[in-house]
C-alpha cells in the first residue's frame, strides 16, 4: 500500500496492510525541527511555499503516512503588510496597522493587538459576521489570516510536490471555537448561562462561515479530510449539557458538510473527554482524534473504542508530554506498542499523537514511531 491508500483504509474502517502513522506538528514543533533551514517561524507561519516545504522536510523525516495543513490563505504579499520588521534577541517582531507579532521558535507566534479585539455579549450583533470568514483562531490574539481571493496556494504546492502518494488533510475551526474567541473565554462561557438565545444566534452565524470554508477546501483542492478543531470543548469547559446545546448541533452540521463532498471529517477536542465520546460520535464525524490519556486527559484507548469503535476512525493517543517528552526509551517504546496492539484489534485506528507533538520533543523519539509501526503494526 502507498501512504496514502494506508490511511485512507483506516478512515474507511478497513485494515490496511499496517497500523498508520500520522501526528499532527505544532509549530513549535517545527521550528524547533528546522533551526538548521533558511525557515524561520516568521516565514513559516506566514509565507505558504515555506510552510509547506517545512511540511514535507518533516514529513520526510518521520516518515508519516499523511500530512496536515493546519493553516491556509497565507498572502503572497505578506511582506507588504507590515509596517516594520525587527530581529530583538534574535527573534523576529512585525509591527502591523493594529498590532505587533513575535515569531517565537518554541510556540505559535505570540499577537499584541493595540485595541482590545473581543466583542460584549450585549453589543454582539449577529448579523455583522459574514459569511466567508478571513481568519483562523489559533489561540488567543493568534490569527492566520486568509487572502481569500487566492487561500489554497499551500495545497497547490504540496500537490505538485506529493503527487497523490501521502494524505493531505486541511483544517477548520469549530464555530464554538470562533465564539469563544469573538467574545473571550471567561465573557464567552458567562454568556452561555446568562444569554443563551443570542449565543446560539452567533454560533449560527459563524457556522456559515465554517462550512463556506470547509466546502471551499473540500472543492478546490486534493485532500481526503478535514479535521474540524474545537480544543474548548471538553470537561475542562463545558458540561456534558452545554456541549449537546452549543457544540453538538454546529459540529454536526459542519462534519455533514464535510462528508457530503465525499471526504473524510474528523473532530479535535483537548484534554478530558470521557464523558462526551458517545455524544461526539453522535455529531456524524468521522473521525475523533486526540483521546488525551491520563494525566493529561482521561481516555484510555481500550475503553474508547468499545464505546465508540466501528462508528468512527480513532487517530490517537500518546501522551505527547509525558510520554515522549519526559519519559525514558524504555517507556516510550512500552507506551507505543501497548496502543499499536490496542489499535490492531479494531478497525480504523491512526497511530498519533493524543494532541500536537510538543514543541521540545526530540527528534529520535518521533522516528521511534514510524519504526515501531513497521516492527509491531502489521496487520
Amino acid at each position: 500500500m502507498t501512504p496514502r491508500e494506508r490511511i485512507l483504509a483506516a478512515m474507511n474502517m478497513e485494515a490496511p496492510d499496517r497500523v498508520p502513522i500520522m501526528c499532527q506538528f505544532s509549530f513549535g514543533f517545527m521550528n524547533q525541527q528546522l533551526k538548521e533551514t533558511e525557515i524561520t517561524p516568521m516565514k513559516l507561519w506566514l509565507d505558504a511555499e515555506n510552510y509547506a516545504k517545512g511540511l514535507l522536510i518533516l514529513r520526510d523525516r518521520f516518515h508519516f503516512d499523511g500530512i496536515l495543513v493546519s493553516v491556509h490563505g497565507h498572502y503572497r504579499n505578506w511582506r507588504e503588510k507590515m509596517k516594520k520588521l525587527e530581529i530583538i534577541d534574535r527573534t523576529e517582531v512585525a509591527t502591523y496597522n493594529d498590532r505587533k507579532e513575535t515569531y517565537v521558535n518554541d510556540d505559535l507566534p505570540v499577537g499584541n493587538f493595540f485595541n482590545p479585539t473581543e466583542t460584549d455579549i450585549e453589543l454582539a450583533d449577529p448579523a455583522s459576521i459574514p459569511e466567508t470568514l478571513n481568519y483562523i483562531s489559533a489561540s488567543k490574539n493568534c490569527y492566520d489570516f486568509i487572502d481569500t481571493d487566492d487561500p489554497y496556494r499551500v495545497f497547490r504546492y504540496l500537490e505538485k510536490e506529493v503527487k497523490g502518494k501521502y494524505s493531505i488533510h486541511a483544517e477548520v475551526s469549530s464555530s464554538l471555537d470562533y465564539f469563544l474567541d469573538y467574545l473571550g473565554y471567561e465573557n464567552a462561557l458567562v454568556a452561555m448561562a446568562l444569554y443563551p438565545d443570542k449565543v446560539k444566534r452567533i454560533l449560527d452565524r459563524f457556522v456559515i462561515g465554517v462550512i463556506n470554508m470547509a466546502e471551499g477546501l473540500a472543492d478546490h483542492n486534493d485532500i481526503d479530510a478535514i479535521k474540524i478543531s474545537s480544543p474548548f470543548a471538553g470537561m475542562d469547559f463545558i458540561s456534558p449539557d452545554y456541549y449537546r446545546e452549543f457544540e453538538l448541533p454546529y459540529l454536526s452540521q459542519i462534519a455533514s458538510a464535510i462528508n457530503n463532498k465525499g471526504i473524510f471529517s474528523y473532530v479535535h477536542t483537548c484534554g478530558h473527554i470521557n464523558d462526551r465520546l458517545k455524544l461526539m460520535a453522535e455529531s456524524g464525524v468521522s473521525g475523533l482524534e486526540c483521546l488525551d490519556p491520563p494525566p493529561i486527559g482521561n481516555v484510555e484507548l481500550d475503553d474508547a473504542f468499545q464505546r465508540i469503535g466501528g462508528k468512527m476512525f480513532i487517530k490517537g493517543n500518546i501522551d505527547s508530554v509525558n510520554v515522549l517528552l519526559k519519559g525514558t526509551d524504555n517507556q516510550v517504546l512500552t507506551d507505543v506498542k501497548r496502543r499499536i496492539k490496542s489499535g490492531k484489534e479494531h478497525s480504523g485506528f491512526i497511530l498519533s499523537t493524543a494532541c500536537s507533538i510538543a514543541p521540545k520533543v526530540p527528534a529520535n523519539r518521533i522516528q521511534m514511531l514510524s519504526k515501531l509501526v513497521k516492527e509491531y503494526g502489521k496487520y
